[in-house]
């Protein structure tokens, strides 16, 4: 084997060329006429004195880790209960639905017979005369007349005179004793008779029936899937035009490794391969089209996917049966029974494999996005029923698109509102005004705790469930949000106190969700999509889309929810549990079935004691805080002031009116002040230690221009 080498030490020749390696020096494919490279610096730190050494020495020690994985004693599908009991279920349904059809029809089948009996029997006339003649010998009997072989010819002519009579001798005691058996059931058993003729009519017209149209069909008419093999996984990888892969596959290459069996995995096929130096999973999953092509698959039934547990060359490829959403899903756990706890993992949906996929909603703030009609409000009312099962919950649900999505949940919400008029924005302004009183006085409580009962400065579900510290779940959800954030009069406060939620609620026990159907930074502020831990993103047509969603980056990384089809309702990636993303299909709720679960919530909480607000006809305080934005702006800018900081007026405004303007930003006020006209632009100023710089901040002449004309419209109104 040739040994790659460091170079020689030697010095340069005064010609300017090198001089010639030492004996023993062999390059790695090196031409003949070409010159030795001029020695450099790095040369001289070799330390053989010179001398050429090994780049893989012999004695290199290994790292000594040998990694090992045990494939299951018991197969996959035995160790699932819910795959057990698919394929029993398939089993027992499938001999039922057969034994139905074909009891159904054996009148059919009786008359069809008893029409061919005539034709089976002339067949079987005519099979036992050819029988008892041996016509089948009559072809080699021929061929030895044509051979003129009569020593061969004799041998066989005797050998038929013997059959005959043999065979003819059979026939005869078989018709007479035969006729006979018949006469005496006649007479002694007409039962009997009736029985064995009926039978024999049916044998044959079994005989008589044509091969091209049987009597009794089949009941299920299957059309046979390829089994999954490794050739057709390389052929279908040597498809979607990947220049390294084509390498490895052409002759010479080193080919592409299976790293285990092809096994069954669920209702399709598991291939796990390590794809060629320098290709990810990630490459071959921005080409499933393609690999469903070289598959001979739909596209909803391949799946590849990276294995978080290996290096990134591995790739998982799954391929179904039936696309994923033309499988039937489990039923979901708790359709007809059970309650929840929101502090645990809960079964919201199943993945390719149709296995449970859980969400755990405390301490997270949830977003979801996709295009319309793809299933967003199903999934977001999903988790909404999740929380009303836990009796604890406190339950706030504005439906911004006003089509009463969220119906179903109003007998069991705190707060409840859907449309997007004047008087529902207000509505959900004043329960948002509560919930941001409702956070500042859990985290005072959450101070005032000892450790022992809070150790880690965060709410518990030891903690929720003692009445006395009101810290029971909380859980706001904003469908359709980007109505509420871009709203002219209360879209900055809105926005405000949603970031609030998003930041410091999921410790103090404030889950808040936000479905759009255009994720972007206007109708999803950064805020919130930055800091939102369970994302789930169905079908979006671009990669802003993807990644505002499910996160920066993602799209690069390969998951892409741009790859849904129209028809992958309810289908999405989920991002936030567990270390990688993973595709979901979320339990399918309608509205019929919503509303028998919210019953059995309803009377849960009522046992409970927890039903109130909207729930028992108690509405939010309509007298908050009153506040003109233009005019608080105007007020806290000095009339010597002429640009100030957006920063600055956020921190004055917030000392100003505490109660309504806590946690706004730079943004916050710019976003507050651009329905008015008012535009942010660069301002020169000095910070706190003197330093001068440049930021984003107003000029007061604008305001106040705003102000005016404001006011003016009202007069003349």
């Amino acid at each position: 084997m040739t040994e790659t080498l460091i170079p020689s030490t030697a010095p340069p020749a005064l010609n300017g060329h090198a001089s010639a390696a030492p004996a023993g020096a062999v390059p790695l494919h090196k031409p003949a006429t070409t010159p030795e490279p001029p020695a450099t610096d790095l040369d001289d730190r070799e330390p053989d004195g010179g001398r050429s050494v090994p780049v893989d020495p012999a004695d290199l020690p290994g790292p000594g880790i040998t990694t090992e994985t045990r494939r299951p004693i018991v197969p996959g599908w035995l160790r699932s209960r819910v795959d057990a009991l698919a394929t029993a279920r398939h089993v027992v349904d499938r001999a039922l639905y057969t034994a139905g059809y074909h009891g159904l029809r054996c009148p059919v089948y009786a008359a069809r017979l008893a029409g061919y009996a005539p034709r089976g029997a002339a067949r079987l006339v005519v099979r036992t005369g050819r029988w008892v003649w041996d016509t089948e010998a009559a072809p080699l009997r021929a061929g030895a007349v044509k051979r003129d072989d009569a020593e061969e010819y004799l041998r066989l002519s005797r050998q038929r005179d013997h059959r005959v009579r043999t065979r003819g001798l059979v026939a005869a005691v078989a018709a007479v004793f035969g006729a006979g058996l018949a006469l005496t059931l006649y007479v002694m058993a007409p039962g009997w008779l009736a029985v064995v003729a009926s039978a024999g009519v049916l044998l044959l017209g079994w005989l008589g029936q044509t091969k091209d149209n049987p009597v009794v069909g089949p009941a299920v008419v299957r059309t046979e899937l390829a089994k999954l093999t490794a050739d057709i996984v390389l052929r279908a990888l040597g498809a979607i035009g990947n220049d390294k892969i084509n390498r490895a596959l052409a002759k010479g290459g080193e080919g592409i490794k299976f790293t285990a069996p092809i096994t069954r995995d669920g209702p399709g096929y598991r291939a796990d391969v390590d794809l060629p130096y320098g290709v990810t999973a990630e490459d071959v999953m921005e080409k499933r089209k393609a690999l469903a092509s070289g598959l001979r698959r739909k596209l909803g039934c391949v799946w590849p996917a990276p294995d978080p547990a290996e290096h990134e060359g591995r790739l998982v490829l799954w391929v179904g049966d039936r696309p994923m959403n033309e499988t039937a899903k489990p039923a979901w756990p708790l359709a007809k029974s059970g309650q929840v706890d929101l502090f645990r993992p809960v079964v919201f949906g199943n993945d390719q494999r149709m296995r449970d996929v859980s969400v755990t909603l405390m301490f997270a703030s949830v977003v979801v996005g996709s295009i319309p009609r793809m299933g967003k409000t199903f999934l977001m009312r999903l988790l909404l029923l999740i929380a009303a099962l836990d009796p604890r919950a406190e339950l706030h649900a504005f439906d911004f698109k006003g089509t009463g999505d969220f119906g179903a949940l109003e007998t069991v919400c705190h707060r409840y509102r859907a449309g997007e008029e004047d008087e529902d924005i207000e509505y959900v302004v004043a329960s948002l005004r509560e919930l941001k009183d409702e956070l500042r006085r859990r985290a005072k409580v959450i101070k005032s705790l000892p450790r022992s009962v809070c150790p880690e400065s965060k709410v518990t579900s030891a903690l929720a469930n003692d009445k006395r510290h009101r810290l029971h779940p909380i859980v706001v959800a904003l469908d359709e949000c980007q109505i509420a954030f871009e709203h002219a009069e209360h879209g900055a406060e809105i926005e405000a106190i949603c970031t609030d939620l998003v930041k410091r609620g999921p410790a103090l026990g404030i889950v808040a969700m936000f479905g759009t159907q255009r994720p972007d930074a206007k109708s999803l502020p950064t805020g919130i999509s930055a800091n939102a831990v369970l994302r789930f993103c169905l079908k979006v047509m671009g990669q802003p889309a993807n990644d505002m969603v499910l996160g920066t980056s993602m799209y690069k990384a390969g998951y892409r929810a741009t790859m849904f089809s129209r028809s992958d309702r309810g289908i999405c990636w989920m991002a936030g549990e567990g270390d990688e993303p993973r595709i979901v299909s979320s339990a399918f709720v309608d509205a019929p079935a919503a509303e028998r679960i919210v019953l059995r919530a309803r009377k849960v909480r009522e046992e409970y004691g927890n039903v109130t607000g909207h729930a028992v006809g108690q509405e939010p305080e309509k007298a908050g805080p009153e506040h003109d934005v233009l005019a608080d702006v105007l007020a806290v800018v000095a009339p010597d002031e002429e640009k100030v900081w957006g920063e600055r007026i956020a921190a004055r405004l917030a000392e100003l009116r505490p109660d309504v303007y806590a946690g706004w930003e730079a943004s916050t006020v710019t976003a507050a002040l651009k329905p008015h006209g008012v535009k942010a632009g660069d301002v020169w100023g000095t910070t706190d230690d003197g330093k001068g710089t440049t930021r984003r901040g107003f000029t007061r002449a604008d305001i106040a221009a705003a102000v005016t004309r404001r006011d003016s419209k009202r007069v003349a109104n």
